[in-house]
């Protein structure tokens, strides 16, 4: 074999390497309440067949789907390394009932029975069960914070906080993170009135304070600002609360001048319409960084 033969096989080899180690797309179907209910599930490649593993729970926004929710907040990359699976379910008419809004459909019991049956079907870890959502499914990754906290080890929620007129209210220790623009157009950083649910919503501030006093943290947080590295007209301000007690933690991110986004995600509509999108931080890094440091407790 020449010199040459002998460095294409191995770069076929680490191709091949590299593609073998990519996870797999599945979609999938419940029944709930006689609704049949849809969903994506990512499943990372792993040579551990046996190995329980971690699910994370991604909740798109209003007027998106599963599939949109798994692209642009993008967890593949972090699943692929650390070995969790995704789960990008559909809500009904493109939404969730977070409360804010007269909705019959029960998405909580929805949420509880896909987790039974992820648990059961690939092998999912029941006490590493985690939820995240921007907008719509932000406020309802909140819900679930406070009404399934006996499945849900954490969440965390990007462009959104809690309906102030909801018949839910955090009752229980949970760690959480929440990530809000300054300049988010469509829920305000200060809280007021949500223009499309036509409902008032807490401030970022005041859910950061509601979730440390349920989590028996500390006051006074500990502040820490990021520059602009990213040269994008944005900078971070992160607080963190702390139960030293238990180590449940609340952290709060404040994107200085950013929109209704993901931060480093995609401008998925024009910066008129939502706002501009931060670059610097990684939401799915940060988010799963958070995560792996908490279960459920047996």
């Amino acid at each position: 074999m020449t010199a040459a033969m002998k460095y294409l096989s191995v770069i076929l080899l680490f191709v091949a390497g590299a593609v073998a180690a990519q996870g797999r797309l599945e979609k999938g179907e419940i029944t709930v309440d006689s609704l049949n209910r849809s969903f994506l599930v990512y499943i990372p490649a792993t040579d551990n067949l046996q190995q329980k593993l971690p699910v994370v729970i991604s909740l798109h926004g209003g007027l998106s789907s599963g599939r949109q929710m798994m692209n642009a907040a993008d967890f593949r990359p972090v699943a692929d390394r650390e070995h969790f699976i995704i789960v990008c379910p559909d809500g009904i008419e493109r939404g969730w009932n977070d409360g804010r809004m007269n909705k019959e459909r029960n998405d909580v019991k929805f949420i509880d029975e896909l987790i039974t049956y992820i648990v059961s079907k690939y092998n999912g870890d029941s006490l590493r069960v985690y939820a995240t959502g921007i907008s719509n499914g932000g406020f309802m990754a909140t819900r679930l914070a406070c009404e399934l906290n006996n499945r849900i080890a954490a969440i965390a929620a990007v462009a959104a906080t809690m309906g102030k007129d909801v018949t839910y209210h955090p009752n229980k220790p949970v760690p959480v993170i929440y990530i809000h623009g300054t300049k988010d157009p469509l829920v305000p950083y200060n809280g007021g009135l949500n223009a499309r649910s036509g409902a008032m919503v807490y401030s970022h501030e005041d859910m950061l304070k509601q979730w440390a006093s349920a989590d028996g943290c500390n006051a006074t947080p500990v502040i820490t600002t990021l520059p602009d590295s990213a040269g994008d007209g944005t900078s971070i301000i992160k607080e963190e609360y702390t139960n030293s007690a238990t180590g449940v933690k609340v952290v709060g991110y404040t994107v200085t001048d950013g929109g209704h986004t993901w931060p480093d995600g995609s401008q998925y509509l024009p910066r008129l319409i939502i706002g501009r999108v931060s670059h610097n931080m990684n939401a799915c890094e940060v988010i799963w960084a958070f995560f792996k440091g908490y279960k459920l407790v047996e």
